[in-house]
């Protein structure tokens, strides 16, 4: 019977994407930001159609293959071997605790997950791997999520061969790409949640993972791992759709990538409960015999080695022991809503150039600077209410003991702990006469007005900014507008009551800095 496709398919959708990365104040388009065409399911037509149906009380059936595929099935214990030339649709359903589904394949594949509860004891519930001949990198495997779906893996990895990866509760050595009007929850409690060697994309769909897993010491590639929600050796893109992590693990984070991290779209909400693993000092403690800050991982809520891209959609992100939001490059916030808070470092990170130019950004550290860039920090745009601890921590921080500096041209600015020292302040800034804990206030540019709640802790002063000369009442009750983050930023809200708050002129230079490698507790 033909199967209608579409009916899986109809909340699949991307958002197109123009970001920049920041040299030398000069915007570029970062080509992996715009959308990949071939990376919408509905592009590709699938001729070969496998069912696989797991029971709790008996054997699981495979149905649909041919001469192309070899199929072993031990249990609820399911492998398949294809070296066909069709582009294959799986659809995985049932409910089993003893069971994964893996397979071979070294061209594109689409699985749909149709209502599967689907738990590995030993290692990995989904697992897709290439051959040895051709590993299955570069190689797309689209997820259509429909109805509810749950998978978990075991804490305890013992039945993974020799010469492969099985990195998390769902592992693909290809690409991975969510779509769907469906939801799947991940338990990891020995690796990660979800791992691609390549890259994932979230097209749409409910993705709700919890990771309990801490930091190990792999002996095949005798070095340190932290496992994480998403992991990928490539790219994370979120285009839409809703994505919850909810990290507790020792050294374990949200979001991991090694190369750029995309925010177009949806809602992305991360929250790292965990301590970090190790230490970045050195020493003992480190199980398989490590003594080196290398060893050592951190538990950040959002890490890229590359850049970070935010154009829309929003991100929330909230880490205990390290930095809420982290990019080893540069980031650029274009558009969107972005918050980051932090109870032990910086709320948001730059390892190079930070830029905003559009969005809502929120960035509180209770203990660091709010906002922090290791190269060059522009403000032209957006509105950005930015909270850091006492001198030399600020709230907007950028690396003047490395020649650089930070540049406020633009947008509607709040910054509780003030601003670096030597700052570039083509708009004008100004200092409130002070503030108050807990405190709703109503910042006035123009015909725009914005309520922000002051945090029960911060540095001074209290600085604000705008492309006309801002007013500034404490105190006011505020009713109606729209909520950026709740109990932090309203947009247009109707406020009464309060007082006026004397603005005097600013200058900036109330501490900041780190050095070259600053805000953050070294490499890990």
């Amino acid at each position: 019977m033909k199967r209608k496709l579409h009916l899986f398919w109809l909340l699949a959708f991307a958002g197109l994407f123009f970001a920049g990365c920041q040299k030398d104040n000069i915007v570029e388009i970062d080509p992996m930001a715009v959308e990949d065409t071939d990376d919408d399911v509905n592009n590709t037509t699938f001729t070969q159609f496998v069912d696989i149906v797991f029971s709790t009380n008996g054997n699981a059936t495979v149905d649909g293959t041919n001469d192309d595929f070899t199929v072993s099935v031990s249990g609820n214990c399911v492998t398949l071997v294809y070296t066909g030339d069709e582009y294959v649709m799986y659809t995985l359903s049932g409910t089993a605790s003893d069971g994964y589904f893996k397979l071979y394949r070294v061209r594109r594949q689409a699985i749909t997950l149709q209502g599967l509860t689907l738990t590995n004891p030993n290692g990995a519930a989904l697992n897709i791997q290439g051959t040895v001949a051709e590993p299955n990198r570069g190689k797309r495997t689209f997820v259509i999520l429909n109805g509810e779906n749950t998978l978990a893996d075991g804490t305890s990895y013992s039945q993974t061969p020799d010469g492969e990866d099985e990195k998390a509760a769902f592992f693909s050595e290809g690409q991975l790409i969510f779509s769907g009007d469906g939801s799947l929850t991940v338990n990891a409690s020995g690796k990660s949640g979800i791992v691609s060697d390549d890259y994932v994309t979230v097209n749409g769909g409910d993705l709700n993972i919890t990771v309990t897993s801490s930091a190990y010491y792999d002996e095949t590639d005798a070095e340190y791992k932290s496992p994480a929600g998403i992991k990928a050796n490539d790219y994370v893109k979120m285009q839409s759709g809703k994505l919850t992590i909810a990290s507790s693990g020792t050294g374990a984070k949200g979001i991991s990538c090694d190369g750029n991290g995309y925010f177009n779209g949806g809602t992305t909400e991360v929250t790292v409960t965990g301590s970090n693993y190790g230490n970045s000092g050195g020493g003992g403690g480190f199980p398989g015999g490590g003594s080196s800050s290398s060893d050592g991982k951190s538990a950040k809520a959002i890490k890229c080695d590359g850049n970070l891209f935010f154009s829309g959609g929003q991100v929330v992100a909230r880490s205990n022991s390290h930095e809420a939001i982290e990019a080893k490059g540069t980031i650029s916030i274009t558009g969107g809503k972005v918050f980051g808070y932090s109870s032990s470092d910086d709320a948001i990170n730059s390892g190079g150039d930070f830029t905003i130019s559009g969005g809502y950004i929120v960035g509180c550290a209770t203990s660091n600077d709010g906002l922090d860039a290791n190269g060059n920090f522009y403000i032209k745009g957006g509105v950005v209410y930015a909270i850091g601890t006492s001198s030399p921590e600020v709230a907007l921080d950028a690396n003047t003991e490395g020649g650089y500096k930070l540049y406020v041209e633009g947008g509607t600015l709040i910054a509780i702990g003030g601003l670096e020292q030597g700052s570039s302040l083509t708009q004008s800034c100004y200092q409130a006469s002070s503030w108050s804990q807990n405190t709703w206030y109503a910042l006035t540019v123009g015909n725009s007005t914005y309520a922000f709640k002051s945090p029960s802790s911060g540095g001074t002063p209290l600085v604000v900014s705008g492309s006309s000369t801002p007013t500034l009442q404490s105190g006011v009750t505020v009713t109606d507008g729209t909520t950026c983050f709740a109990d932090w930023l309203v947009e247009n809200p109707t406020v009464s009551g309060g007082t006026t708050v004397s603005l005097s002129s600013y200058s900036g230079g109330n501490g900041g800095g780190g050095g070259p490698g600053g805000g953050g507790h070294g490499p890990f």
